[in-house]
């Protein structure tokens, strides 16, 4: 099957590292990387996320060591805009968080309006931090958590 998800992943945290497991567990993955320009319209709170280029490198490295653990194949691919690469009739699943299955029914609208058939969308639950409220790249960026979800009171972010 080929799969396909997309985000900012900036930083990489264990919520992502479930979506790409589960990912790699269906099949081939290729994941959307949001643009620079993309990636500050959609953040529900407006924080600094690093340019493309360095968060793609840590993508590329993070699903090269998961991929071996599952024979499978990825490609990583600029997303310019919401709806993304998961459009094209390639694609056979697309695998979102809790959040972002409303994207995921719109994307079926789109593929149904072009004629393509309609994406199988994997809704992978959140990871809980150790205080209970879910692992998000906004409160690791805050200094609250870190990648794991550990709470760290004197950490100053990133």
């Amino acid at each position: 099957m080929n799969v396909a998800l997309g985000g900012t992943f900036d930083p990489i945290h264990d919520g992502h590292r479930k979506l790409f497991e589960r990912a790699f567990e269906l099949g081939d993955v290729t994941v959307g990387l949001t643009s620079d320009e993309l990636a500050a319209q959609t953040r529900s709170v407006d924080r600094a996320v690093r340019p493309f280029e360095e968060r793609e490198q840590d993508l590329q490295d993070e699903l090269a060591a998961i991929a071996g653990d599952y024979g499978s194949e990825f490609e990583v691919r600029k997303l310019e805009e919401p709806t993304g690469i998961a459009t094209e009739p390639k694609f056979d699943v697309l695998v979102v968080s809790p959040e972002t299955k409303a994207t995921g029914e719109r994307i079926n609208d789109i593929r149904e309006e072009r004629g393509h058939d309609p994406l199988d969308i994997e809704v992978v639950d959140h990871v809980r931090a150790e205080d209970g409220d879910i692992i998000s790249s906004t409160r690791i960026v805050q200094g609250e958590i870190d990648e794991h979800g550990n709470i760290t009171p004197d950490r100053d972010g990133r």
